[in-house]
């Protein structure tokens, strides 16, 4: 139970240190990339697209410690699942310059 509301914090924390545009090498992959790779990428939308997920999967995290069914748990794993596709599909179009 502590953990989760740690991972929850933690993930809430660096959401909010990306949105201010202070945590770029906290984003996967683009901190290892190349000045190349990162020309194709415009930053300020990159940051708020993984700055969004990371605040709404901390918010959601809290969630699992209620007392409820499985059916919730496995809702939540879905929501969770499409929020990260949500995001590989902003990051790929929306992120990218044209």
């Amino acid at each position: 139970m502590k953990v989760l509301i740690c991972i929850a914090a933690l993930c809430a924390i660096f959401g909010i240190i990306i949105l201010l545009g202070k945590g770029d090498k906290l984003i996967a992959g683009y901190n290892t990339a190349s000045e190349k790779e990162k020309e194709k990428y415009n930053i300020h939308r990159l940051r708020f697209v993984v700055g969004v997920v990371l605040l709404a999967v901390a918010c959601l995290m809290p969630l699992l410690l209620l007392k409820v069914g499985n059916v919730f748990k496995a809702l939540f794993s879905g929501i969770v699942v499409v929020l990260c596709i949500a995001a590989v599909v902003l990051v790929n179009t929306w992120a990218k310059k044209k």
